[in-house]
Formats: structure tokens, C-alpha cells, sequence
């Protein structure tokens, strides 16, 4: 099992509706990120914008790919994608690079 931790910049002027957005994830995105390996997942936003995910899964490409293969993905990444300040345009799932771990208290 590894933990994945990563950072995106939600914008400012849409804070508020990405916590309501998050506030009722739609059941078919829930189903699909459990299907694809997603466990312990959590989001955290700062009020500047900072969002810090945090997941567990046993190999992280492969439910990158998983999810990418799903329709329900697609259409909440179109969705998401205007709440994020994202470099090139990158999708938000496609913006999210790992942090490296040096630490962990089991």
C-alpha cells in the first residue's frame, strides 16, 4: 500500500462552490474511485486555495488509468477543471504530481 499526497491551487473566487461541489460528490464518481484502487482518500483546502489530497492505493499509476478509462471521470474533470489554476491547462487529475514522503509514524 503506498500514500499518495499531492497539491493543486483551487482560485479564489471559487472556493466556495468547490466546497459545495465536493459536499455532494456524485455516487457514480464515489463508486469509481473505490473500483479504481482509491482508499483513505481526502481532500483539504486552505482559504488561500492550497488543496492537499491525500489517498492510499497499492500502485498509483494504475488508478490514475483506471479512473482516466472511466466516463464518470470525464465529465467531473470538465467539470473541476474551471476551479483550478492548472499549468498548460492540465486537467486537475492530470496536474497532480506526488510529494515525496520523508516521514511516517505508523
Amino acid at each position: 500500500m503506498r500514500r499518495v499526497c499531492f497539491l493543486l491551487q483551487v482560485r479564489r473566487e471559487r472556493l466556495d462552490e468547490y466546497r459545495e461541489r465536493h459536499a455532494a460528490v456524485w455516487p457514480e464518481m464515489l463508486d469509481a474511485l473505490t473500483a479504481a484502487g482509491w482508499r483513505n482518500y481526502s481532500l483539504f483546502l486552505r482559504e488561500d486555495g492550497l488543496l492537499v489530497g491525500y489517498l492510499e492505493t497499492d500502485d498509483f499509476g494504475a488508478a490514475l488509468r483506471a479512473m482516466a478509462e472511466t466516463e464518470v471521470n470525464a465529465r467531473w474533470q470538465a467539470e473541476m477543471a474551471p476551479f483550478f489554476e492548472a499549468p498548460g491547462g492540465a486537467r486537475p487529475d492530470e496536474a497532480m504530481r506526488p510529494l515525496a514522503e520523508v516521514f511516517h509514524l505508523d
